[in-house]
């Protein structure tokens, strides 16, 4: 009946009689067969023409564009002991809210009156400082005292040279008037002796002329020593103010020099009262370092220190906070043949681990549950693993990402460039061509555009 075995019945009866035989003559199989496998072909020669937009997948996660809006370790700055926690994990803490304080491991520092001990020092210097000052104007009135006391002792020595000068003056007057004297006893005792060979004087007045003549002789030669003695007596008076200014010049250098030995004290006193401050400032600053604080508001996700006792030294993560506030963005990895073909700007189709999504990827308005994004900004340097980093924000005038998305959920991104036909891209993709093989002429003059060197303004 089914016509399958090899002892055939066909000629034992008369087909024709039977309708279901008639039908079955009628419909042709092979012809349906045909006609579908026609319309198959036509209908895929005809998508392929079908506009088909290209793209690069990428996969990366989610992140945050600003450097302080990512999770951050909050450090100790000192060495330290652990002594006490104010924090658990997952709880919120704002701006300055203490996380955990800690105790001095460091013997310099032990002193529990560091401060006040400092500031006694300080003020000790401070006196000292002080006390310079006295000294140093002392010795300034002590030099003024000396240039005084030059000036006074010069004038009392000039004035006693000008005395000598005068009884100088004076005795040459005195020496000027014996000499005449002298002249004329000599001039009487000629014109005595004279008379007296005449035998017109006596002896007696002869001797008298004589002795008056020893007498004017005598007093010259005195009047002549005594201006000697006047005139040595000046001489003295010089060496004596050549004595005195060099006696002063000796007392007033030495004065300035303990001024100045005073005045580098004062100097060393100063320099050494700054740096007390100064370790003043950073023993205080340092006591407020114990008590470790949330530099910004956000979450503790992690505790990377346990216990109590445990030492940490300067610079060591204690705990992990994430910011309260954040702008999202998605860093993905591109290939480097893919990278020349990207610009900031080009759209972006992100599919978010959790949030469940169609995606045709050469037709973004069929896709749904997929969030938009753009380029923000492209690396210059190519990562460790060997692709380049790019960093992808939200498209404001697009459908807003998803306020339960959290840092480091993963994405796969699709990157939008140029709409193609399909058959361009199934021909593209099976000689393994990147999407952008042949430019338009309009590509080319943007691309030689953006290649052309500047010129130089003159």
């Amino acid at each position: 009946m089914l016509n399958i075995s090899e002892n055939s019945i066909r000629d034992s009866f008369d087909t024709g009689e039977y309708n279901s035989f008639r039908l079955l003559k009628i419909t042709n199989v092979k012809k349906i067969s045909l006609w579908l496998t026609i319309s198959l072909v036509v209908v895929l020669f005809i998508c392929l023409f079908l506009p088909w937009v290209q793209n690069i997948n990428a996969k990366g996660y989610v992140t945050t564009r600003s450097p302080e809006q990512r999770p951050q370790a909050i450090q100790s700055v000192i060495a330290g002991r652990l002594e006490d926690w104010f924090v658990q994990e997952g709880d919120y803490v704002d701006k300055g809210d203490t996380i955990v304080f800690i105790s001095e491991v460091k013997s310099e520092y032990f002193d529990p009156d560091l401060l006040e001990r400092t500031s006694e020092q300080i003020t000790a210097k401070s006196q000292s400082i002080d006390s310079y000052d006295q000294k140093i104007s002392a010795l300034q009135n002590q030099f003024t005292a000396l240039q005084e006391g030059l000036k006074l002792k010069r004038k009392q020595t000039i004035n006693k040279m000008q005395q000598a000068r005068n009884k100088i003056s004076m005795d040459s007057i005195d020496l000027v008037a014996y000499n005449i004297n002298l002249d004329i006893a000599k001039n009487q005792l000629s014109r005595t002796q004279e008379l007296y060979g005449k035998g017109l004087k006596s002896l007696t007045e002869l001797q008298e002329k004589e002795n008056k003549i020893q007498l004017a002789n005598a007093k010259v030669n005195v009047q002549i020593n005594k201006l000697l003695n006047l005139d040595n007596e000046l001489q003295n008076l010089k060496i004596e103010l050549q004595t005195i200014e060099r006696e002063y010049a000796d007392k007033m250098a030495k004065s300035q020099s303990e001024k100045q030995s005073a005045l580098s004290s004062k100097l060393e006193s100063v320099a050494a009262t700054s740096k007390l401050r100064n370790q003043y400032s950073n023993y205080s600053e340092r006591q407020k370092l114990y008590y470790i604080t949330a530099p910004q508001s956000g979450y503790i996700i992690k505790t990377l220190k346990k216990g109590i006792g445990e030492t940490v030294k300067d610079g060591t993560d204690i705990a992990t906070i994430m910011p309260s506030r954040y702008d999202l963005a998605v860093e993905i990895y591109a290939k480097p043949q893919d990278l020349p073909l990207l610009r900031i700007g080009d759209r972006v189709q992100l599919r978010f681990d959790g949030w469940p999504a169609i995606i045709i990827s050469g037709w973004p308005e069929s896709s749904t549950g997929v969030f938009r994004g753009q380029i923000v900004a492209i690396d210059k340097f190519i990562s460790d693993n060997g692709y380049y980093r790019i960093l992808i924000s939200p498209n404001q005038d697009e459908k807003k990402w998803p306020e339960k998305l959290s840092v480091g959920t993963g994405a796969n991104a699709f990157i939008l460039l140029n709409e193609v036909p399909i058959w361009y891209e199934v021909w593209r993709q099976l000689n393994g061509f990147p999407p952008d093989y042949y430019q338009t002429e309009k590509d080319k003059s943007i691309e030689i555009k953006r290649k052309a060197p500047l010129k130089s303004v003159k």
